[in-house]
Order: C-alpha cells, then sequence, then structure tokens
C-alpha cells in the first residue's frame, strides 16, 4: 500500500512561500541532497505526486525547459495550462479520493508525494489519505505568504534532524 506524504520546505513563521510567491529565501540555503531527510533518498521512493495550479505555475515559470519528475504527476486545476511533450502530466479538478486511487493505481509498490500546497496537503489530511508530513525549515522569517497548512492538524513528532542550514521534522498525521 502506498504511504503519502507532505514534503515540504518552510520559514520558521510557518510559510512555504511568501507574499510575492518567491522561494528566493529557500533557494540560497545550504542543505545536502543526500543528507538527513534529503531530497534523493525520498524521491528515489516516490511513483507518483499530485500539486496544485499555483505549485505547478511557479515550476514551469521558474523552469520552463526542464521538467525534474520522472514519475506521473497530476496537477490538481480548474485552469487551462498547455500540456508539454514528454511529460506526464494530469491535470484534473476530480475529487481528492478519486485523485488518490489514481496515484495508488499508477505508483506500484511507491509511494506519493503531495509536492504542494498547504491547502492541497490540508484536503489529503480531511480525507484521511495523507499520512505523514516532512518539513525543512530555513532560519528565516517571512512574516506573510504562502502557509504551511492552513487548517488545523493532529501531527505527532517522529523524527528530527539538521541537514545543513535547514532543521529538519517528520511528522505522522494523527487519524
Amino acid at each position: 500500500m502506498s504511504f503519502t506524504t507532505y514534503y515540504t520546505a518552510s520559514s520558521l513563521d510557518g510559510f512555504i512561500a511568501d507574499a510575492e510567491h518567491s522561494l528566493d529565501w529557500l533557494l540560497s540555503r545550504k542543505a545536502d541532497s543526500d543528507g538527513p531527510m534529503g531530497y534523493n533518498p525520498f524521491i528515489a521512493e516516490i511513483g507518483a505526486i499530485v500539486m496544485g495550479a499555483n505549485t505547478y505555475q511557479w515550476v514551469i515559470e521558474h523552469e520552463p525547459d526542464e521538467w525534474s519528475y520522472t514519475m506521473p504527476a497530476w496537477v490538481v486545476t480548474h485552469r487551462e495550462f498547455e500540456a508539454k511533450p514528454g511529460r506526464d502530466i494530469r491535470f484534473t479538478s476530480a475529487p481528492i479520493p478519486e485523485i488518490y486511487r489514481q496515484m495508488v493505481e499508477t505508483a506500484g509498490d511507491k509511494n506519493l508525494w503531495v509536492v504542494g500546497g498547504g491547502g492541497l496537503a490540508a484536503e489529503f489530511a480531511e480525507h484521511g489519505l495523507l499520512d505523514e508530513i516532512i518539513v525543512s525549515y530555513a532560519p528565516v522569517t517571512l512574516g506573510s505568504g504562502a502557509p504551511l497548512l492552513p487548517r488545523k492538524q493532529e501531527l505527532r513528532a517522529v523524527e528530527t534532524a539538521l541537514n545543513g542550514e535547514l532543521v529538519c521534522a517528520r511528522f505522522e498525521v494523527v487519524k
């Protein structure tokens, strides 16, 4: 059975992007992609990803000629986006449980990643479909922006680590 993780980074005051949707505050930080709770060991276990329209828009604006994901991706949106050749991207406005079922069928024995944003992760949690949250906290406060998780959610801390400039924490979602 697939395990679903919201894997993200946050400012100390709980924002995943600043008020202008910038990640400059994060991209300038040093961390080891192969280190504790690093990206490389995490992504190796992922068989399908899902993101919201704002996250997808950010990715295509900042990396228009690149697509770093090799697994199928669902983009939850009501907007129209141009399909890019060679990328397995599925634009959908289906209910979260249906998207989850499709992802599980596609991922095989691998896990699922809720890439972002926080509202989408909260929707997965509300349906009992989110198992854990892994957050890499950057040593900065933003004051405003896109919240890490915009709804109340009970979590249980299960692991912490230091990775370069980031303090990483793994939380189990209390169901």
